[in-house]
């Protein structure tokens, strides 16, 4: 809480191309709930870097989430949209919190798990207490609540230990946040594997929807999308393929699964695949036009870059200051 307004923080990384995965459940939700909250979202660059990134590309993916933020519907005025790395206090806190979190707990952690295995050969100290600093992302602007996804569950439950682990020591420092359990965006899944989440990172560029998709590619992909021998559009778990295609629309068109099921009685899987992709489509083109648009006025970009950093470092400070304080910092000579 900061003032009479409840705050929410949330980020997504800047690595690899968002997906309508991202869009759908997430991005478009932030922005149905910013209004509720005083926000931060941030572009977590400094949690990228666990893994090995070509500098350039990184930079550049960077102001492209920021600037996707914004042609969402995010008001970048109303919002504090922002980089991590410009931010020195996510870092400073999180070596503060790192003081106050245990080897057994970090070693629970099953994203670690899974990160290690798929880079064998680049285990390091950050991907291991890669969720000390998510925890400091969240607790740096006292954050009410967070939304997340069931595999970011076990990290939020992570940072409310830490929290009242601190303040247990030295007080109501910290506000204890709570996942957002408001409206929740749509799960989706993969068009090659529905057993999987969507994911930008799959190998497989047939699996993914991205947000630069063109039209024809988005069609194309949908076409190969993989269902199954029922020839029935049914809402059920027994037929993944069919069940995310039937979420994928309804969230495109904000119908129900029933109602998406009555559209497409009798109907092939064919016709049914070519709607779903003419949805996303249209879902998608006014989110490139805009993004097109904003990615050339580099001036507005740029100051949006700058007021929101100064903005996130305000309240970052106050924060860290109290936090500094309490562990028994030395005063800072002004």
């Amino acid at each position: 809480m900061i003032g009479d307004q409840k705050v929410l923080f949330s980020g997504m990384q800047a690595t690899g191309n968002l997906t309508l995965g991202n869009y759908l459940g997430a991005l478009k939700n932030w922005v149905h709930i910013a209004d509720e909250y005083l926000t931060f979202f941030s572009v977590v660059d400094l949690h990228s870097i666990t893994i090995r990134q070509d500098p350039a590309e990184l930079r550049k993916r960077a102001r492209n989430l920021l600037t996707l933020y914004i042609a969402a519907g995010l008001d970048p005025e109303k919002n504090c949209i922002y980089y991590q790395s410009h931010v020195s206090g996510h870092a400073e806190l999180a070596w503060i919190l790192n003081c106050f979190t245990y080897m057994g707990e970090l070693n629970r952690m099953t994203q670690f798990k899974d990160k290690a295995a798929k880079h064998a050969d680049n285990i390091n100290a950050g991907l291991f207490t890669y969720p000390v600093l998510m925890a400091a992302d969240i607790l740096l602007y006292q954050a009410d609540v967070v939304p997340v996804g069931k595999d970011q569950m076990q990290h939020l439950e992570i940072t409310r230990d830490i929290a009242q682990r601190f303040n247990a020591v030295y007080g109501d420092v910290f506000t204890i946040p709570e996942p957002y359990l408001g409206k929740t965006g749509a799960k989706i899944r993969s068009l090659q594997d529905p057993e999987k989440k969507m994911s930008k990172s799959d190998e497989n560029p047939n699996a993914s929807i991205y947000l630069m998709d063109d039209a024809d590619t988005v069609i194309r992909k949908f076409k190969r999308a993989v269902t199954d021998s029922e020839a029935q559009i049914v809402y059920r778990d027994e037929q993944p393929g069919i069940q995310n295609l039937i979420d994928i629309y309804g969230a495109c068109t904000g119908k129900a699964p029933e109602e998406v099921v009555r559209e497409f009685d009798g109907k092939g899987y064919g016709e049914f695949k070519m709607a779903v992709g003419e949805a996303v489509v249209a879902q998608l083109r006014p989110l490139q036009e805009r993004f097109a648009q904003l990615s050339k006025d580099k001036a507005y970009i740029d100051g949006i870059i700058k007021s929101n950093a100064e903005k996130a470092s305000y309240y970052a400070t106050k924060t860290l200051r109290k936090v500094q304080k309490k562990v028994g910092f030395p005063d800072r000579i002004r």
